[in-house]
């Protein structure tokens, strides 16, 4: 059994781990301080502010905050387009920053964002955060396979790492073979990528020989699309690789602000050391009966040189009212981030996620990939799944067989029929960041 640990440093010197009481007075000293500074010399949020007809100085406690308008990624793009390239939601000169990344571009545009130098040390100390709550040693070795491109990824996590003293190894511009024998060779023990792509490199193990689960690696850190909080998913990426994997949220616009700790499997602790969480219901834009689900909005206090206010994030959430098992008082989030607003869709009266699916067909070892297109026919939504069979499918009989039992899982647990067929092996896509299965065709 690979070793995991407890907390690195001192508990009781740590942001994360202060009662909630010094944890909401370090918010509201960061919020006010955050508001008198953009204020001044930030112009989308002043404009923005003075088109509502409110002003930052009325925040006098955590509560005021919700006399301020909320914040959507179509108001960013729509700025970004104005004021090109960078938006206006620059509380200084352009001079000023250090760090240029973008957003994926999987729901649209890709939008730049600036930081400081100061910010982007915050987005770090986030970091140092969420590698305390995942138990790392000072020991640990850490791998980030991904392209370290101007999309940002987990380049706060890999300079996080380095500030900590981690070995850290870059795992840009080569191919999953290279890269799992970089793995081995360095003993590496804990890994930040993708689900998808943690499942990507345990298929190209597997066609390699190579036993994942007898390696170093005891932690694997993933983010960037659902999965992470899928059970299924959860369950073959650790087997695979014989290691606990952690769920992780964030997003470029607002910094890595959420982790799954490593007393509480399944759930998601928000850094409310970093910022300021609000679940409201999505049409009312009122805050929700504490347990039940809302979407989640985010302020965040450390990137003050281009922050977020009262941001939607789109993902939908319900708050575990139980207590944590590590002692903590920062929000839990039940099952983590449950879905998003804008990928659900319905089909014969039913309300469907992505993430819903995944939960089903990762359930099936048989299954190597799979594709999920939505249709609408005579004013329905239909819905059509292609999957793509492991090797030891290879009778029409066997294909036969696993169509049928997927149809009936999902008739069963989600009510309504699916189109699903197979493909030929390799004929689905592989992915390195964010895996794109889902897709709503007009």
């Amino acid at each position: 059994m690979k070793q995991t640990s407890n907390c690195m440093n001192d508990p009781q010197k740590l942001p994360e781990n202060q009662n909630r009481n010094v944890i909401e007075a370090r918010q509201l000293q960061r919020l006010q301080g955050l508001l008198k500074e953009v204020s001044a010399t930030n112009p989308f949020w002043s404009k923005k502010w003075e088109a509502a007809g409110v002003s930052g100085d009325a925040i006098q406690n955590l509560s005021d905050l919700q006399k301020l308008p909320v914040t959507t990624k179509t108001e960013l793009v729509e700025d970004h387009l104005a004021h090109s390239p960078y938006g206006s939601n620059l509380t200084y000169p352009v001079e000023k920053y250090t760090r240029m990344h973008q957003t994926s571009g999987t729901t649209g545009s890709p939008m730049r964002w600036l930081d400081t130098k100061a910010s982007w040390d915050w987005f770090g100390e986030c970091w140092s955060q969420i590698y305390r709550m995942v138990g790392l040693y000072p020991e640990d070795r850490l791998f980030f396979p991904f392209s370290f491109g101007p999309f940002v990824g987990f380049w706060a996590a890999f300079e996080g790492a380095t500030r900590l003293g981690h070995f850290c190894l870059a795992g840009g511009g080569m191919g999953s073979e290279a890269r799992l024998q970089m793995i081995l060779d360095n003993k590496i023990t804990a890994i930040c990528c993708t689900p998808t792509y943690a499942l990507r490199l345990a298929e190209v193990a597997e066609s390699e020989n190579i036993n994942l689960a007898m390696s170093r690696v005891r932690a694997l850190i993933v983010a960037g699309e659902p999965g992470g909080n899928i059970e299924a998913t959860k369950l073959r990426i650790g087997q695979a690789w014989g290691a606990r994997v952690f769920d992780h949220w964030g997003m470029t616009e607002i910094g890595a602000l959420g982790i799954e700790p490593l007393e509480n499997p399944g759930g998601l602790n928000i850094l409310e050391t970093e910022c300021i969480a609000e679940i409201v219901n999505p049409e009312t834009l009122q805050p929700v009966v504490k347990g039940e689900q809302g979407e989640l909005i985010i302020t965040n206090l450390g990137r003050i040189g281009s922050p977020l206010i009262r941001y939607r994030t789109g993902d939908l959430v319900c708050e575990d009212t139980t207590d944590c098992p590590s002692g903590r008082s920062l929000l839990r989030l039940k099952g983590g981030i449950l879905g998003r607003a804008d990928d659900m869709v319905i089909i014969r009266g039913n309300n469907v996620f992505p993430s819903s699916l995944e939960a089903i067909l990762r359930t099936f070892d048989q299954i190597a990939e799979y594709r999920i297109e939505v249709h609408t026919i005579r004013a329905m939504q239909h819905m059509k799944i292609e999957l793509e069979p492991t090797g030891a499918l290879t009778s029409e009989e066997q294909q036969s067989q696993l169509i049928t039992d997927v149809s009936n899982t999902i008739k069963d647990r989600l009510n309504f029929h699916a189109e699903v067929s197979t493909v030929a092996p390799g004929a689905l896509p592989r992915f390195e960041l964010k895996g794109r299965r889902f897709f709503k065709i007009d």
